[in-house]
């Protein structure tokens, strides 16, 4: 790589659902004390215990997409509260509250500001980030200001790993593939994002750190 290439030149991508916040999956115990409902009742626990999640590996199969999954799991948290959910901001509204930023992960908190002090372009290149927390949870949460582009699934219909949306974050951020690094807990947009020239960590539910850590040394190396 070029010893000429600067700071500005080089972007951090990030999804946002798994990888900003934490899955719904590690906030059942949050979900059930916010929707009222008795602890425990919340089982299906996704890449915890996929052996347990059928419908999760149908998703992780490529049977369903992973908007099909969220769409099935409002329905029935839905119907525990006797209530016919329709979309999937409603769960989120209701299990995560008004406080989005209580699930937001402290390890993405520090490498946010870490990318951006050291000169780093960042962006958000999402399946479903408005679908799911709605368009007006933006504004009184600050963490989303640190970034330059935000690309959104929920508006432009492009969804990853279509290659398509990978492009339109890096022609928004001004960058080339090879010096952007992209971060997803999701292996089909991984594959997708290197398919398109970027490089690309899987990031690990179960090591958030080292995930975010391996991508900013990623960066450094470009």
């Amino acid at each position: 790589m070029s010893d000429a290439l600067r700071p500005e030149d080089k972007a951090l991508i990030l999804d946002f659902g798994g990888v900003i916040s934490r899955t719904l999956f590690e906030t059942h115990a949050l979900s059930e004390a916010a929707l009222g409902l008795p602890a425990g009742t919340l089982t299906w626990e996704g890449p915890f215990a996929p052996e347990t999640d059928a419908l999760w590996q149908a998703m992780q199969a490529d049977q369903i997409s992973e908007r099909d999954y969220w769409m099935q799991r409002t329905r029935e948290v839905g119907r525990l509260l006797g209530e016919e959910w329709t979309e999937m901001q409603t769960f989120v509204r209701r299990a995560r509250g008004a406080d989005v930023q209580a699930v937001i992960r402290p390890e993405a908190v520090a490498v946010i500001h870490q990318a951006k002090a050291l000169g780093y372009k960042l962006g958000i290149l999402s399946n479903e980030l408005d679908l799911f927390y709605g368009a007006d949870f933006r504004a009184p949460f600050p963490l989303l200001q640190r970034f330059d582009v935000i690309v959104d699934a929920t508006y432009t219909q492009i969804l990853k790993p279509d290659p398509r949306a990978y492009q339109a974050c890096l022609q928004a951020l001004g960058v080339q593939a090879e010096h952007a690094v992209f971060v997803d807990d999701q292996a089909r947009n991984i594959e997708g994002a290197k398919a398109c020239g970027l490089q690309a960590v899987t990031f690990d539910v179960f090591e958030p750190a080292q995930s975010f850590s391996k991508a900013i040394q990623r960066l450094a190396t470009l």
